[in-house]
């Protein structure tokens, strides 16, 4: 037997468990078995052994899994990060967790039994990495198991550690704490940018190491994996989450850039963003009620935009019909306007909400459920998506790109929806050279010849529609796809956009050939339209170009500096001088902006902050023809003769009766 290694005053370990694991860790461990009227300090269970766990008792779980041994994670009393929390995690991280699923169901006396692969010298391996783990628990060390697993493959013995984020909701030692009004409220702090023209305060090159090893692990990471491309003739990388164990759905971070590194940063940043709009992850909701019993205190959901009353008479419409006295749950949010907390539905908020098709612990037997009461979980009113939700690493970062994100999809929806004549840019005039470079290769490449407009509303933010268009009209080829940007930088705004565009091209290509008949029928009935790939599918078929026709009035195209020449481009040392006079530029046009704050504790173990931002009155992004919400929002037709594109306003009949073509 090895010589004992925890401290020099050991720990009494007891091991629960039968077996040759059992077995062979209760022999390596008998030095430090209690005596018979003693607690153990320490508990080391082999094998899937059930009963109770003592409440005080650290415990460490040792098991075999298809071949594999699993030591960890250590349950420390008072500390979040579980077995459970573990367990979760890896269902929702690995790619094939369904098949471990049904192998499991199929022979549950096979998969955590005893392996024949379990040797005498796999076993001491074994003994010795849990005899370790043990010292390390016990000195109070960096053990590997506290939040986090070592595996040992019995085939090859090839060792492993992965570690985990603590599930917020675990059942276990999760401890949401209730949402309340006083922690809504903001209290915008100083932010020294990185340099006047970046609108950031950290670099996330200096944290790429730190920001892998933190959310990525195909085995328990948040996000399951990196993977890199050049689809679209640019560097492209994906992060995919899963979203519940042993489901196949996933959300997907994204990130295009010129070179892959930047590409991957962006990809992982993404999907932790994406996390925060899921659900509240990092506070419980507690406040139910109508809009008329909270009206004080509450966004009114009508400025939000609502569906026609007829709509919802339409056979399967899912949306409730908002009244009122509608009962729903309510977050607690940030006015800007009022300079004070107010409560917003819920199921605006956080966009997968029980939304049809998008499971968040209902629907997926597994999912964990939500730690504590709380109020029912409501069919939401109007379908809402990720937008205005942006990451930064303050939260006055994050809510500045919430408004950017917020700004684009409005510019480009209310060009569309009032089929404004707005101007055409002239990309070589660029002072960033890569710019013309950029649309030069999407029309070698690709052969598509690349058209950008200014979309910049009366907010001044500068905005930009960017479309790629191939000559041909054949029905097997993309015609035509679009994108968007918004940034204080207007050659920011394009180039951000060319990024996106170049790999819609090459997604769209199979489906012009796959789909062809359902094109046809989109093109035909506009209700066919259900999805976001459906809404730049329908307009990438040649005969629905001539849809497009209102931006190519004026065949001439204006300098990218002459077209943005009078709009807003902060340029404070302070990020948040920066964000107060954003906020001010919808302020005084009598609008409010809106922050909930959706941070989790795992946004914060990346130095992160997560927001929905929510400025109500602007066009809401959505998908599926049937879905789109206009009604209630006066704005659409007022802003194009405020703009000097009409001279009276427009009339509901004047509103773009076609899908919209965002990607």
């Amino acid at each position: 037997m090895a010589e004992p290694t925890l401290a020099a005053a050991p720990p009494r370990v007891s091991v629960l468990g039968a077996g040759a694991l059992g077995s062979a860790l209760a022999e390596r461990l008998r030095p430090y078995a209690p005596g018979p009227d003693e607690a153990p300090d320490l508990l080391v269970v082999a094998g899937d052994e059930p009963g109770e766990r003592p409440e005080k008792t650290p415990w460490l779980p040792v098991g075999v899994e298809l071949g594999t041994v699993v030591i960890g994670p250590a349950a420390l009393p008072g500390e979040p990060g579980c077995p459970v929390c573990a367990r979760s995690r890896a269902g929702k991280a690995r790619a094939d967790e369904a098949e471990r699923r049904r192998a499991r169901d199929r022979f549950p006396d096979r998969y955590h039994a005893d392996d024949v692969r379990l040797t005498r010298f796999g076993l001491a391996v074994v003994a010795d990495l849990v005899e370790d783990e043990l010292a390390r628990l016990h000195r109070g060390e960096a053990a590997r198991t506290r939040r986090g697993v070592i595996r040992v493959r019995l085939d090859t013995l090839a060792t492993s550690v992965h570690t985990f984020l603590p599930e917020p909701h675990c059942p276990q030692c999760g401890e949401l704490p209730e949402d309340t009004e006083e922690a809504a409220r903001i209290t915008l702090l100083p932010r020294p940018k990185l340099s006047r023209d970046v609108y950031r305060v950290g670099d996330l090159h200096a944290r790429a190491d730190e920001l892998v090893s933190t959310y990525v692990d195909a085995e328990t990471g948040l996000i399951r994996g990196l993977y890199r491309t050049v689809f679209g003739t640019y560097p492209t990388a994906s992060a995919p989450m899963g979203l519940a164990p042993g489901a196949e759905d996933v959300e997907m971070g994204f990130g295009r850039d010129l070179d892959f590194a930047t590409a991957q940063l962006t990809a992982i940043a993404e999907a932790v963003e994406r996390h925060g709009g899921m659900r509240p992850g990092g506070k419980r909701t507690v406040v139910r009620g109508s809009y008329r019993q909270l009206a004080e205190r509450a966004l009114d959901p009508k400025t939000l935009g609502l569906y026609p009353a007829h709509w919802h008479d339409r056979p399967g419409f899912y949306y409730q019909r908002y009244h009122d006295d509608l009962e729903m749950n309510w977050v607690w949010g940030h006015s800007f306007a009022r300079n004070e907390p107010i409560l917003v539905p819920e199921t605006y908020a956080y966009y997968r909400m029980h939304a049809p098709g998008h499971g968040h612990g209902h629907g997926h037997g597994d999912e964990m459920p939500l730690s504590g009461p709380r109020p029912p979980v409501d069919r939401p009113f109007v379908y809402e998506i990720s937008n205005g939700c942006a990451l930064g690493g303050c939260l006055e970062e994050a809510i500045l790109h919430g408004i950017l994100e917020v700004a684009e999809r409005d510019a480009f929806l209310l060009t569309w929806y009032a089929r404004l004549p707005v101007r055409r840019l002239d990309l070589d005039t660029a002072a960033d050279r890569r710019i013309p470079l950029m649309a030069e290769r999407l029309r070698h490449d690709l052969g598509y010849d690349v058209h950008a407009f200014d979309t910049t509303t009366e907010h001044g933010i500068p905005s930009v529609w960017v479309m790629a268009v191939h000559p041909s009209d054949h029905d097997d080829v993309p015609k035509m796809l679009c994108s968007a940007g918004s940034s204080f930088s207007p050659e920011r705004a394009v180039a951000n956009a060319l990024l996106e565009l170049a790999p819609l091209v090459q997604w769209r290509q199979d489906s012009m050939i796959e789909e062809r008949e359902r094109i046809l029928a989109m093109l035909d009935d506009p209700d066919q339209v259900i999805s976001m790939h459906d809404h730049s599918l329908v307009n990438a078929h040649h005969a629905a170009f001539p849809r497009l026709e209102f931006l190519f009035r004026d065949p001439g195209a204006v300098p990218i500096a002459e077209s943005f020449a009078g709009t807003f481009r902060p340029r404070n040392e302070d990020l948040t001088a920066d964000l107060r006079a954003t906020v001010d530029r919808y302020l005084e046009r009598g609008q409010d902006v809106v922050v909930v704050d959706q941070t989790t504790p795992e946004h914060a173990a990346g130095g992160f902050t997560c927001v929905k931002v929510i400025i109500p009155g602007l066009l809401p992004m959505t998908f599926g023809h049937r879905l789109r919400r206009v009604e209630g929002l006066p704005r659409l037709y007022e802003v194009p003769r405020m703009l000097g594109y009409a001279d009276a306003p427009a009339r509901p009949e004047d509103i773009n009766p076609h899908p919209h073509p965002f990607p």
